[in-house]
């Protein structure tokens, strides 16, 4: 019997890319959605075929801007996804979203085709920061498309977007109580990161220290009002993000459309997947159980340990390095705060 699979779903065209953004993604003004509906539609019934009627817990549609969808198209895919599979009684259906690609008409239509979860991409209440992002809208937009989302009584997220040159420890603590004011139950705060393929990636932008960006992560879990669950993730107990907790945990998922990617468990044993028949290749249990071990420590309950993620670990670090390591319970081994701040090289001292 194969395990339920969650479904990321990729929406991969933008009205613009943004200054930051390495995703895939295309800016389009007319996409071809017949053609993409097609696709997904295509990907989603191979999927039923080759891993039965399985249950489905969650479905997150990113990109790109989902937002963009024709409802039309939307119903479909979600239609075709309930007739291949078996949708659990209480699945979360996350769209992202960009302000100044949705009204409240439209996501109430979103709402009544079976969206439950929205994600708000606002990445700044700042006009200029906004624009020096590339985004295309402004701080009005995003707050009347975040009233808009809590009046249909929808679970919403918000991102930001921290760390851009010139910004300091104070500006990161006014952010964070202009975010309190929102009413939100789940944000995500990013660390701008520059990419080479992007704008920002040509500009040779000086951005904050390692030791300002650390004292700039302390400041968030300091002055947000919501308790952090994952390295850049906050939520009111209970309003956490199911798909990503999943996918973080090392639950398999499905990865439709063009740039998505998934991981399938057949018969116990691991696929690496892309598209319909793009990539499907076997991983060894060490290599899944090193994924699921980056992953799970970006939790603040840490990872799950199974028996394969028990014989990479050197067990000897962990009980000589308390400060930065805790066993929670037999099942599970999370870092500390300080261990957050320095996860990539712990990770590298953490495996045999």
């Amino acid at each position: 019997m194969i395990k339920p699979h969650n479904i990321y779903i990729h929406v991969p065209f933008c009205i613009k890319k943004c200054n930051y953004c390495a995703f895939f993604s295309r800016a389009c003004t007319e996409p071809d959605w017949d053609k993409y509906e097609e696709n997904i539609l295509k990907e989603i019934k191979y999927w039923s075929r080759k891993l039965g009627k399985i249950s489905i817990p969650t479905i997150f549609f990113g990109g790109g801007t989902p937002s963009l969808i024709p409802i039309k198209t939307f119903e479909n895919i979600i239609s075709t996804i309930k007739s291949n599979f078996n949708l659990d009684k209480h699945c979360e259906i996350t769209l992202e979203s960009n302000p100044g690609t949705l009204d409240k008409n439209k996501l109430s239509d979103f709402v009544k085709a079976g969206v439950n979860r929205l994600s708000i991409g606002i990445q700044s209440l700042n006009d200029d920061k906004l624009k020096f992002l590339g985004r295309i809208h402004n701080a009005e937009q995003a707050k009347d498309l975040l009233i808009a989302a809590q009046n249909l009584d929808l679970r919403v997220s918000a991102d930001f977007i921290y760390g851009l040159p010139h910004e300091t420890h104070q500006d990161i603590i006014n952010t964070c109580k202009d975010i309190n004011c929102l009413g939100l139950t789940h944000c995500s705060m990013y660390e701008l990161t520059i990419e080479p393929e992007t704008p920002f990636g040509t500009m040779n932008l000086q951005l904050p220290s390692n030791e300002e960006m650390a004292e700039m992560y302390t400041a968030i879990t300091e002055n947000l009002n919501l308790p952090r669950y994952e390295v850049s993730n906050y939520a009111s107990p209970g309003q956490e993000c199911r798909h990503n907790q999943n996918v973080w945990d090392g639950e398999p998922y499905i990865g439709i459309g063009q740039g998505a990617a998934g991981r399938i468990l057949i018969n116990d044993v691991w696929y690496e997947q892309m598209g319909e028949q793009q990539k499907f290749e076997e991983i060894s249990n060490q290599v899944r159980a090193i994924e699921k071990l980056i992953t799970g420590l970006r939790q603040i309950r840490g990872v799950k340990l199974d028996s394969n993620i028990k014989k990479i670990i050197n067990f000897d670090f962990v009980n000589n390095n308390p400060e930065l390591l805790k066993l929670i319970s037999e099942n599970r081994l999370a870092a500390t705060e300080k261990g957050m701040l320095i996860l990539e090289d712990l990770l590298l001292n953490l495996t045999r």
